[in-house]
């Protein structure tokens, strides 16, 4: 753990460092360095992950967890090679800038984790978690949240909801969910990277929330799963389409993506119809530029990149998610990435 800590920090220091030369041009990194921003939320995957394509010399790797919003900035700006995001690109978003393509790296989940001394196991539905962080549901013994935990031993305590002050990918993911399960929350909040939350504190990065949540009683909180795992925070299971109430693993999140998916990937599969399901499962995604022409890269450059994001689909990248309390990808969307990584070009010739 020391040592995936301090590697993040000298990561964070390198990117900073890249981000503050504000111009695109500045850029320093050769074929065999690649730097990258984006979300948290996959970061301990991609802190083993860039930790093992260094030790087999297949390139350095400086990625900085800034959040999903942070690293789409960085993009458009030029300053870096890709950009992590829980949340694909919007129609909108993609008319803002040059052609993307959106590489899958993992599949994840969003907990819902929580401090509650002497609670160790707790369930909600949908409309329970849409009610809780909106403030309609405001104490712990509320009769809803009695009826699925009757087992449980409930305090009348004021629940803090805990959400994230960056722009985020994983709030995203939440909100996404909690659209498709309340109307009320979706006419009133909507979806998002920032979301106005009525109430409660606020974090910066998955990293935050988890700690807040870790150190404040009666506090409830949505973040990656693995940084409930790493910190021992207890989280819930949630209710799904099937009434089933389910708990993330690889089993539950793969589930989550057994439906459909569309050739360039961008799809949420929150709220999966699918039995077994987790239902605010995701997949998280390396994000580039089609056109690898930009900010006066290098071919050398640019082939670092497509042999980066090829890696990223290997079967010995996608091994290590599981390790790390993730869900490796689908054949089927392994197999629409590395279509799309031949869309790949420099000054408009097929890159490979």
């Amino acid at each position: 753990m020391k040592k995936n800590y301090f590697s993040y920090l000298a990561l964070m220091l390198s990117l900073c460092i890249l981000a503050s030369c504000g111009v695109k041009n500045n850029k320093k990194s050769t074929a065999e360095e690649l730097s990258g921003a984006g979300a948290t939320f996959p970061l301990p995957f991609y802190n083993v992950l860039f930790e093992n394509y260094n030790e087999k010399n297949l390139g350095k790797i400086a990625y900085g967890g800034i959040g999903s919003g942070g690293g789409i900035r960085n993009l458009k700006d030029g300053i870096v090679d890709f950009a992590g995001s829980d949340a694909y690109l919007s129609e909108e978003e993609m008319k803002q800038m040059d052609p993307v393509i959106h590489v899958p790296s993992c599949m994840g989940a969003v907990v819902v984790a929580y401090n509650l001394p002497g609670v160790d196991s707790l369930s909600f539905s949908g409309d329970v978690i849409a009610d809780i962080f909106s403030g309609k549901i405001s104490q712990w013994n509320d009769p809803r949240i009695v009826t699925l935990n009757p087992n449980a031993t409930l305090p009348e305590e004021s629940i803090m909801p805990v959400f994230r002050s960056d722009g985020s990918g994983t709030t995203f993911v939440f909100t996404d969910y909690l659209c498709k399960v309340s109307d009320e929350w979706e006419q009133t909040y909507g979806r998002g990277k920032s979301v106005n939350f009525p109430h409660g504190q606020a974090a910066k990065g998955n990293p935050g929330v988890a700690g807040i949540v870790s150190q404040t009683k009666n506090s409830i909180g949505y973040l990656g799963s693995e940084y409930a795992f790493a910190q021992n925070i207890p989280f819930a299971s949630i209710v799904n389409i099937q009434g089933e109430s389910i708990r993330p693993n690889a089993a539950s999140i793969s589930a989550a993506a057994s439906g459909t998916i569309p050739s360039d990937t961008r799809t949420m599969i929150t709220n999966s119809e699918a039995q077994g399901a987790y239902p605010i499962s995701c997949f998280t995604w390396l994000i580039v530029y089609k056109e690898q022409n930009y900010s006066k890269r290098s071919k050398e450059q640019a082939l670092a990149t497509a042999n980066f994001l090829e890696y990223v689909l290997s079967p010995e990248a996608q091994n290590m998610a599981t390790s790390v309390h993730y869900a490796p990808l689908p054949q089927k969307v392994i197999n629409l990435s590395k279509e799309n990584l031949q869309q790949l070009t420099f000054d408009g010739s097929a890159l490979k």
